[in-house]
């Protein structure tokens, strides 16, 4: 009974705890967060292994100019005997054993190609990594920047409401000492009302954000983010030349050209003249042949004879194709056709990807406008909302000018958050539209 009532008690003890167990806090700034993301992106860690299995294809590739060793070990037990000639051949227990070497000594070119695309093969895994990485980079810096947005909107809703707050209070006073209208109290009831339902929103929006981070940085989904970086005071943008050599997009496709041209050169291989060399040596034992054998004066005695030895063999090979009714010269023209729509590709893609810097280049431009444009709005609706706040404390001006004033201040605080967020998004684009970010 008594253990019953401990136990009892430990969970009760265990309930009350449980509300004043806080998640884990993370405190994290861009940096972190591009660190994290790079390490727990599960795209990224499959192009790293796509890397190593490229290097290992060229290590493989290697080993087609090497020559081949093989053994080979064989035992035969066969029934009935075979008859020769009145002897019988006798093959139970026969074993052989031997091995081969095996050396290419001219492929049509087939084993450099191979070679080469193996090498190809490797600069594409890694120019495909860089372009994951750049992705996964760019993730990381919107969903940043995204989530302090959110949280500086809801620190916005929290002064807008205190500041309605105090005027809510102000107003009351003066309600009740005969100096302001009750209608007065309901408008600004009113007000506080919406921004509650503001609030809940962007508190809903920031969690969202928090989650969206959370599993971008491969962290807990219930771990509290604290960012270390506030939206900077951002600066004009610099030197937008468009330069769009280091996209691992055009990188990729001129290795798809170089890879077709090898493919050219597997073609022509197959039809071209096949040269190798081939040595073995082979040992052999256990055939016996048994029988009776004349002695003289018409005696007949048993014999057995043990056959063993062996036996070393050298071949040079040489295949020469020489009527395929044109076949070989028809894959080639195929072949080079594949390199011709390599290059058009390369053309396309080259064009598409300057016009996406060039826009890269603009949208940070309008964006820096943008800046300007909410800056100047800010000051504006400061100044307008500090006019307004002591025309109506001189009672020369009525409380909707007040509350409208208030909230074109909001509105250009809301403004000038999202103006310097987007700036922020449109840099991590334009170093990305340029081949650049994180280099």
């Amino acid at each position: 009974m008594k253990n019953r009532k401990l136990t009892a008690a430990l969970l009760l003890l265990m309930a009350a705890a449980a509300p004043c167990m806080q998640a884990e806090t993370l405190r994290v700034g861009r940096d972190d967060c591009r660190s994290m993301a790079l390490r727990h992106s599960e795209e990224l860690k499959k192009a790293d292994n796509a890397v190593r299995q490229a290097e290992l294809d060229v290590k493989i590739a290697r080993t087609s100019y090497l020559p081949k060793f093989d053994g080979s070990a064989t035992g035969i037990y066969m029934t009935p005997d075979i008859d020769m000639m009145g002897s019988k051949l006798q093959v139970k227990g026969a074993y052989m054993a031997g091995i081969q070497l095996v050396q290419p000594i001219y492929a049509g070119g087939k084993i450099t190609a191979g070679n080469k695309l193996a090498r190809i093969g490797r600069d594409v895994a890694g120019e495909q990594r860089r372009m994951c990485r750049m992705d996964v980079i760019a993730d990381a810096d919107n969903a940043y920047w995204t989530y302090i947005a959110v949280l500086d909107k809801v620190r916005l809703l929290e002064d807008y409401k205190n500041m309605v707050d105090t005027l809510y209070s102000q107003t009351e006073v003066a309600v009740e000492a005969g100096m302001a209208m009750g209608n007065d109290l309901l408008r600004i009831g009113s007000k506080r009302s919406e921004i509650i339902y503001q609030m809940q929103k962007a508190a809903n929006g920031a969690e969202l954000c928090r989650m969206s981070l959370c599993n971008i940085i491969g962290a807990d989904p219930g771990t509290e983010i604290v960012p270390a970086d506030s939206l900077p005071d951002c600066m004009a943008p610099g030197d937008l030349t468009v330069d769009i050599a280091s996209r691992p997009e055009l990188h990729l496709l001129q290795h798809q050209i170089d890879a077709s041209r090898q493919q050219v050169n597997m073609t022509r291989g197959d039809f071209l003249p096949t040269v190798g060399l081939s040595l073995g040596y082979n040992y052999y034992g256990n055939i016996k042949l048994k029988g009776m054998v004349d002695a003289g004066g018409g005696m007949y005695v048993p014999f057995s004879q043990e056959n063993k030895g062996g036996i070393g063999m050298g071949v040079l090979s040489v295949s020469i194709p020489l009527f395929h009714w044109g076949e070989g010269m028809k894959k080639v023209k195929k072949a080079r056709l594949a390199v011709d729509n390599a290059i058009l590709d390369l053309e396309h893609t080259r064009s598409l990807l300057d016009l996406e810097a060039r826009q890269a280049a603009a949208n940070l431009t309008d964006g820096w406008n943008m800046i300007e444009a909410a800056r100047t709005a800010l000051d504006q609706s400061a100044e307008n909302l500090r006019v307004m706040r002591d025309r109506y404390d001189e009672k020369v001006s009525p409380l909707s000018d007040l509350l409208d004033a208030q909230t074109q201040w909001r509105q250009a605080r809301s403004n000038m958050i999202e103006a310097a967020t987007q700036y922020q998004i449109y840099q991590t684009a334009w170093l990305r539209a340029n081949g650049r970010l994180g280099d």
